[in-house]
């Protein structure tokens, strides 16, 4: 992948940091090179492993395995069709994500900036900002500059669609940023393996339906050295009466202790496990080796 491209109307036939969902075989590009959002829109991908095609839609990448399927429908945990839903991405950042802090979130600015402090060593390189949700962060992560490109990645249609019209109403980030809009699945990471440099999760280990499956192909992705950080609610008492709301409402095994998501780290194969809790919160991060 061509990652400062020359000119938007040059064409790539080169290998890509994304890759085909089914089958992780880097994907050939027909269109522009790099990673901005007017290049991929102008793209088409293809797999020649498996000769499956992928296309732009409405703005957005869509690399789910179940891409371009007329006919099967898959049923997914109520969790993930609650943010897939079009009033959860537009009340997302207009009061939904505001009640965090009650739990000890200390709100999008400071995540973004611990965030940052982590990615020091991904400095230049690609970061992947898994269930972006509207581009909360990864509108932030893209418009610092600090990176060579920026994957906002959700497997809600609406979130991505709702991150574009943000893009579009903020006049400092122009269609030329190094950020694209992917659709996939946390647990099939559409991209080679050892080809991203950093990681984030920001409040989403708890929506996964399998964080295994979703930490395991994190470290797939990652390269050696790369950086993992996520943000999520610890579980709380056992006692349904003294649950946080969000537990009461959205019930879910995905709520787990400090030593928990150590735990999870290692046996997926990362190290350097380090955290910040406040109240509910938790901030963690660990490292490829």
């Amino acid at each position: 992948m061509v990652m400062a491209p020359s000119s938007l109307n040059e064409s790539s036939a080169e290998v890509e940091l994304l890759s085909c969902p089914v089958c992780y075989e880097p994907l050939t590009r027909v269109g522009p090179p790099g990673l901005i959002l007017q290049a991929i829109c102008m793209s088409s991908f293809e797999c020649k492993k498996c000769y499956k095609s992928y296309s732009s839609k409405k703005n957005y990448l869509d690399l789910t395995v179940t891409a371009g399927l007329k006919k099967y429908v898959e049923a997914k945990p109520i969790g993930t069709e609650l943010f897939r839903s079009i009033i959860m991405s537009f009340i997302y950042e207009k009061g939904y994500r505001q009640c965090f802090k009650r739990y000890g979130f200390p709100g999008p600015d400071e995540e973004f900036k611990m965030a940052q402090d982590y990615f020091k060593s991904a400095e230049g390189g690609v970061v992947v900002d898994v269930s972006c949700g509207s581009g909360l962060f990864a509108i932030r992560f893209a418009k610092s500059g600090t990176y060579s490109g920026v994957v906002a990645l959700d497997f809600s249609e609406n979130m991505l669609l709702q991150c574009y019209d943000y893009l579009m109403r903020d006049p400092d980030t122009p269609l030329a940023t190094d950020l694209v809009l992917v659709r996939a699945d946390a647990s099939r990471l559409p991209f080679t393996s050892c080809s991203v440099d950093a990681v984030h999760a920001g409040a989403a280990l708890h929506c996964w339906p399998s964080p295994s499956n979703a930490v395991a192909e994190i470290t797939r992705v990652l390269r050696s050295g790369g950086i993992f950080v996520g943000t999520t609610f610890l579980r709380s008492s056992p006692s349904w009466m003294f649950k946080p709301l969000n537990e009461r409402i959205l019930p879910s095994e995905n709520y787990f202790t400090e030593e928990e998501i150590e735990d999870l780290c290692s046996s997926c194969g990362l190290t350097n496990y380090t955290s910040k809790v406040e109240q509910s919160f938790i901030i963690f991060s660990a490292k490829k080796p």
